[in-house]
């Protein structure tokens, strides 16, 4: 299946603005390939960080800043990252009479591809983003001693790995990999997981993200595995996902999923 019209193939990098150079994903091939992959009561979000955003002012001079973006995992489109680096870097050379207009633009541009309403933020760099300590709230189960002899995704790997005890957890793993659909490029990830239900053997959880380590697909689909597979198999009554993956090409892009909040503040570490 070719699902872009620019990842993994040789393209010319376009300065002056260029909408047409946005490739829309529909959601929904991927989400076909999740056993027992349901919408209902799913909220969330995909938050990109764009480091490599510059454009001319109208009297030519460069401008520079740092932008999140803000699609919503309601929309029926994900935007293909590839095109998403070569569509901002289509401003570099290109006048705009304010930055207002830089982010009405990048607002109508991307919501028209994603198909949804997607907001937009710029940060001035000199504002730069400072390493803060609030994850701490999450316990980091990779110190766990465990023998790993598997890096084969399973979807039913964690099946029976829920105990009677009723419990309330926030857990995270920075051991993530999987690989670009497409490219097959390595994408390194920390995954943040918070859940209300029947205690998850924490052993069987690492072994299940480790397990993504072969594992080709888009970071957005990953997530949404993740949500889905713990929903099916453990069955808990409030589930959170959300991953923060490490830049490639100026880009980062984290998905955020949850059955009970609309979202979830974690903070970058220090190799994102």
């Amino acid at each position: 299946m070719d699902y872009s019209k620019n990842l993994g193939k040789k393209t010319e990098y376009v300065s002056t603005y260029a909408p047409s150079l946005l490739d829309p994903i529909p959601r929904a091939g991927g989400r076909s390939n999740i056993k027992q992959f349901s919408g209902e009561k799913l909220t969330g979000y995909d938050l990109w960080t764009g480091y490599e955003l510059s454009w001319l002012n109208s009297k030519g001079k460069p401008m520079v800043a740092v932008a999140e973006f803000t699609i919503p995992a309601t929309s029926p489109n994900l935007i293909e990252s590839k095109s998403f680096k070569l569509y901002l870097n289509s401003f570099n050379q290109t006048k705009f009479e304010s930055e207002s207009k830089v982010v009405e633009t990048l607002i109508a541009d991307l919501s028209n591809a994603a198909g949804g309403d997607v907001k937009v933020k710029l940060y001035n760099v000199s504002e730069a983003f400072t390493l803060q300590n609030s994850n701490t709230g999450f316990q980091c189960i990779d110190d766990l001693d465990i023998e790993v002899d598997c890096y084969e995704y399973n979807e039913d790997s964690l099946l029976e790995s829920a105990s009677e005890e009723v419990v309330e957890e926030s857990l995270c793993s920075h051991l993530l990999k999987s690989n670009c659909l497409v490219t097959n490029q390595p994408d390194w990830g920390s995954v943040y997981i918070k859940y209300t239900g029947q205690a998850i053997d924490k052993e069987a959880l690492l072994r299940y993200i480790i397990s993504f380590r072969g594992h080709n697909e888009f970071h957005e689909q990953c997530v949404e595995r993740i949500y889905t597979d713990i929903k099916r198999c453990c069955n808990p009554e409030k589930l959170t996902v959300f991953a923060r993956y490490t830049r490639r090409g100026g880009l980062d892009i984290n998905p955020f999923r949850s059955d009970f909040e609309e979202t979830m503040s974690v903070d970058r570490i220090l190799r994102q």
